[in-house]
């Protein structure tokens, strides 16, 4: 295993997350049946996002699912990031509804509710990198 540069790795999870962000997009668009599945893609976007900043600002990396914690790790070095509490509340569920059956059934997404997930994955993904520039 080699060691990359510190300035590499924020860009890799940037990478990563933009990919879980386009296959929930196009999934959604193409084969919206699926939005357990296309909203887990949502979260992992967001999650991978606020990771990306942790890692950028060299702040205390946790290895959690929960959106909500990663925000508050992330105030730490800017309180403005309170300001995506209410769509890392959001997201984080997506996250339990796709890996464990007894959140699963009966699933109340719709196609609206996956709408609002991508358009809260973006809203994360704008601000980390208007935060990373």
């Amino acid at each position: 295993m080699t060691s990359k540069p510190d300035s590499t790795v924020p860009k890799e999870w940037i990478e990563i997350a933009d990919r879980d962000l386009a296959f929930g997009k196009t999934s959604l668009k193409n084969n919206p049946r699926f939005l357990t599945q296309i909203c887990f893609y949502f979260q992992q976007a967001a999650e991978k996002y606020l990771k990306a900043y942790i890692v950028a600002k060299k702040l205390p990396f946790k290895k959690v699912h929960s959106l909500p914690v990663l925000v508050n790790i992330c105030r730490k070095k800017d309180a403005s990031f309170s300001q995506l509490e209410h769509y890392a509340k959001f997201l984080t569920e997506f996250y339990f509804e796709e890996r464990y059956p007894e959140f699963e059934a009966p699933s109340k997404l719709t196609y609206d509710i996956a709408q609002k997930a991508q358009a809260a994955t973006q809203k994360i993904r704008a601000f980390v990198l208007n935060k990373l520039k």
